[in-house]
């Protein structure tokens, strides 16, 4: 047996499309074993539009685990929309991970947000004026914060792990965005983590004019499931055999 995974990023949902997702989302038990939601649910990160997301999830007969995106962010609600995803019944991560019981095992999902920064060779670094070095201070916490995750994750035995982010990890699932706003999709960091803590697979969303499949350094599948990128309600990913 294998545990399926459903992914998608990016819905970026408002009052105008309410109902859209919902369909597709009521198939998930014939396909999938749990659904990941890979930031950027909204559009501007309003209580409202959360609601439309938290009436599109509500009582799906499979686990809903999300991270926010930056456009969740937008309105400086965050928590509210983390609240009201809750009281959906979503599990919302950041920096933290969480345990889905399915009949082929047990997944780790490890979540963040993420930041920006770029990649080796042309990223940011920690020096300079206290605004620059809070932006990378910033991913550099996203990602230790991931890393703990996904080791403590380990420590319970799960079969298999996934890093669930927005922003990216690598440059790969990028191609097809201009280089020059790379630095502001992902970073390296977040890779490292997932590299030297482990796991099976990384979600991610962001790039809207991404590519699908990707890697870490270390042999880990990148997956960008931003909806624009894969086109589809969600796309399913089947992890190691229990």
């Amino acid at each position: 047996m294998t545990i399926r995974v459903a992914a998608v990023g990016d819905i970026h949902m408002g009052p105008d499309s309410e109902g859209l997702l919902r369909p597709a989302f009521e198939t998930l038990p014939e396909c999938a074993d749990l659904l990941l939601l890979a930031g950027d649910l909204t559009r501007h990160g309003t209580p409202d539009e959360a609601r439309v997301v938290a009436r599109e999830v509500r009582d799906l007969s499979v686990p809903v685990v999300a991270v926010l995106g930056n456009h969740d962010h937008h309105d400086e609600r965050p928590e509210e929309v983390t609240g009201i995803l809750r009281e959906a019944g979503v599990t919302v991560l950041e920096g933290e991970g969480t345990v889905v019981e399915c009949a082929a095992g047990r997944v780790g999902i490890a979540g963040t947000k993420g930041f920006g920064g770029g990649f080796v060779g042309r990223s940011a670094g920690e020096f300079g004026e206290p605004v620059m070095k809070e932006f990378v201070r910033t991913t550099r916490r996203s990602a230790d914060s991931l890393h703990t995750a996904l080791k403590e994750l380990d420590e319970e035995g799960c079969t298999a792990r996934v890093a669930l982010t927005h922003f990216s990890p690598v440059a790969d699932t990028l191609a097809g965005e201009p280089p020059e706003i790379h630095p502001f999709l992902g970073s390296y960091l977040l890779a490292e983590a997932i590299d030297t803590a482990g796991a099976d697979l990384a979600v991610h969303g962001h790039a809207h004019l991404g590519t699908e499949h990707g890697m870490t350094a270390g042999g880990v599948r990148v997956r960008n499931v931003a909806q624009p990128v894969i086109r589809r309600a969600f796309n399913v990913y089947r992890l190691g055999s229990a």
